[in-house]
């Protein structure tokens, strides 16, 4: 039985479990956020002319008060004898009958008008509540994969980062993050920022929207909610000592010494217990492999033997003496052996990754999954990118692009998807994932009749700062972002079945912004010139 007290938190904070449907979703694509920089520019140089003309009506009201202080002071001393002129008993009725009115009529003249209007056409194309709780849970996402403590983030000195002029959070933006993790009964993060809010709170930091008591109020029922009887007992007894009257810490108060004094009488090595505080801060779709993905995410567990990687080249590559390639060759480097994934330097110019930025950009849209079990295409909470398809009749460009990938690969590209272009937002990822159709999804490709997908191109198209490197799981392999670099690999064996280990990952990125494209290159067509092998393996 819940006791009242925590009844009532559960009614009185319900409301924060709403949500909101996505209509732009600009935290997913940091190209498209640029566009709100400039959108915000305007707004401030339009806030700034609206100062400005407030500015110059306060300066002529205040003139003429100035001009009719002076006029007064004169009259008063003598009120007969100033009026006995007959120009300033004119000027007296002018004034009251007509000067005054105009002065009204300036004082109610209302000059935000200009101001509200951009205002409110441009707050049509804002972000909405999914794209604030998008980018919240992002940089939860970021603080989890790369292991960075609240402080860190706060103060913005996240690795890669040497901006002189750092962003932080203050204790408002900490306590909204704290928010965002409680509407998910995310609980383990609500704790991590509302200790993060109340410290940076104790500190001195100001706040014109929270205080410690809301704080504590959250804090305490987080860390209950997570097991932690003494904590949300501790953090109660300090919110009580702020507020005697809160009604509902006097009531967990004597519900959680009730709980604690039944904790105590059980054994402390309960083992259901001990396995509660160890998977704290796990999510309920929690991958059984993401401790590997993190891992390679960071650059650990990377598993490469010096004996391996002393069979790794860079070359001089033509494939096989083609007529483009015999004089200016490619430079090919192997970054993995098994599966082979190798890297061409310098494949394409900055000229022509602007061209094909600037051709997706408009046509951007939240990148999706195909539902293994339904075949439709839906967004997934793991994949946080926008995406656009260019076709090779679209640009000169991307068809020289398309022959390029022919012409390295060998691979007929006539029968490949069109050329993906990928752009990742706030903390963007794709979670490990396949990019050929296995043996439950028969249908995966029916619908392009070119069979399945028997090898992955990926350009990439930025640096990035930090984080966003494509990691292999099943291999303990990962490949940074190099501008201008490409990668390749087989999806499929020569005898056409799977390859499963070269499951992947794009790993969130921390700093930066991570442009990519891919080509994905199908079964149809190749016969001669990839042949099947005789072994499942071949």
């Amino acid at each position: 039985v819940i006791p009242m007290a925590v009844c009532c938190w559960l009614l009185v904070h319900g409301l924060l479990f709403t949500s909101s449907f996505a209509h732009n979703e600009f935290f997913t694509s940091i190209g498209q956020m640029t566009d709100l920089l400039f959108t915000e520019k305007d707004l401030v140089r339009s806030l700034k002319d609206y100062i400005r003309a407030e500015e110059n009506k306060l300066e002529q009201i205040k003139k003429w008060a100035d001009k009719l202080d002076v006029l007064s002071a004169v009259a008063t001393q003598d009120p007969e004898g100033f009026l006995g002129h007959p120009v300033n008993a004119f000027k007296l009725m002018k004034r009251l009958n007509t000067e005054w009115g105009e002065l009204e009529s300036l004082v109610l003249t209302d000059m935000s008008d200009v101001f509200i209007s951009n205002l409110t056409i441009q707050r049509q194309h804002f972000p909405d509540d999914n794209d604030q709780t998008g980018a919240a849970k992002a940089l939860m996402r970021l603080q989890d994969t790369y292991r960075l403590d609240t402080n860190t983030i706060s103060t913005g000195q996240l690795p890669g980062q040497h901006d002189p002029q750092q962003s932080s959070l203050t204790v408002d933006d900490c306590f909204d993050l704290g928010k965002v993790a409680y509407s998910e009964a995310d609980y383990y993060h609500t704790e991590l920022w509302m200790v993060q809010a109340l410290k940076q709170l104790d500190q001195g930091d100001q706040s014109g929207a929270v205080d410690a008591v809301t704080i504590l109020d959250y804090l305490s029922y987080s860390v209950y909610q997570q097991g932690e009887l003494e904590r949300a007992l501790q953090f109660t007894k300090r919110l009580l000592e702020l507020d005697p009257a809160h009604q509902r810490a006097n009531g967990n108060l004597k519900y959680f010494e009730y709980q604690l004094s039944k904790q105590k009488k059980v054994e402390e090595g309960d083992a259901e217990g001990r396995q509660k505080r160890e998977t704290r801060g796990q999510a309920d779709d929690y991958l059984p492999e993401r401790k590997t993905y993190e891992r390679l995410c960071r650059g650990e567990g990377v598993r490469m033997t010096p004996r391996r990687q002393s069979r790794l080249f860079c070359r001089y590559f033509d494939n096989d003496r083609h007529p483009r390639y015999v004089i200016g060759p490619v430079k090919q480097e192997d970054e993995w052996d098994r599966p082979r994934i190798v890297r061409y330097h310098n494949i394409v110019s900055d000229k022509e990754m602007e061209k094909v930025k600037e051709l997706a950009k408009p046509r951007l849209r939240r990148a999706t999954i195909s539902n293994p079990v339904t075949g439709v295409l839906e967004t997934a909470h793991y994949r946080i990118s926008k995406s656009a398809w260019l076709g090779a009749y679209e640009h000169p460009v991307v068809d020289k692009i398309n022959q390029r990938i022919e012409d390295i690969t060998g691979l007929d590209v006539t029968t490949a998807e069109d050329l993906q272009v990928a752009n990742y937002g706030v903390g963007g990822q794709y979670e490990p994932h396949f990019d050929f159709g296995r043996k439950n999804e028969p249908d995966a490709f029916e619908e392009l009749g070119t069979g399945n997908r028997i090898a992955t191109w990926l350009l990439y198209m930025s640096d990035v700062q930090a984080g966003g490197a494509t990691v292999f799981t099943d291999a303990g392999a990962a490949v940074w972002p190099k501008k201008g670099t490409a990668v390749f690999w087989y999806n499929l064996h020569p005898s056409g079945e799977g390859d499963y280990r070269t499951r992947h990952a794009a790993c969130p990125v921390l700093v930066g912004n991570k442009w990519v494209s891919n080509k994905w290159i199908h079964e149809r067509g190749q016969e001669f010139r990839r042949r099947c092998g005789l072994q499942e393996t071949d």
